[in-house]
């Protein structure tokens, strides 16, 4: 059973060592971050190219396995003015779908320009526009976790 929670929730279900992934959702895409077992860092770890929804789910459900997940931190792409629209109506779908497929806990995560950091920081560090296509969803990810992060920090 999939469940949305909080940060404060999540905060009580981490056990030391255990992971959190950070999730940007696209129509062809989904940016995937990782963080350390102490919930500090955060840091791009792959993109999963979408085909259908039950093989992406799948293939998160591996990489979670893998690395020891015990939550999912997942970018709410809000308006600028804060309202809703369809991105986020699809990522809030994506997870209700994720319900008795993925057993992990989830949190929403504002995530505006979050694509925009991280190709500000990707060109400050002089990465190719090549490598920046290919890497800026994981790259995005990777923000969207770290501000769920500091905000835990600060709980």
């Amino acid at each position: 059973m999939t469940l949305v929670t909080d940060l404060e929730t999540l905060k009580k279900l981490h056990e030391p060592g255990m992971r959190v992934f950070g999730l940007d959702l696209g129509t062809k895409t989904i940016g995937v971050a990782i963080s350390d077992g102490r919930l500090s860092v955060a840091g791009p770890l792959t993109v999963i190219r979408r085909k259908k929804f039950t093989n992406d789910v799948e293939e998160l459900s591996q990489l979670a396995e893998e690395h020891n997940v015990c939550a999912l931190v997942v970018g709410l792409p809000l308006n600028m003015d804060g309202s809703e629209g369809p991105r986020a109506q699809a990522s809030r779908a994506f997870v209700r779908n994720l319900e008795g497929k993925l057993d992990l806990p989830v949190v929403f995560w504002d995530e505006r320009l979050s694509t925009v950091a991280a190709e500000r920081a990707m060109i400050e560090a002089d990465v190719s526009r090549k490598k920046r296509a290919e890497r800026i969803d994981a790259a995005a990810a990777s923000f969207i976790l770290q501000g769920a992060l500091d905000r835990l920090s600060n709980l």
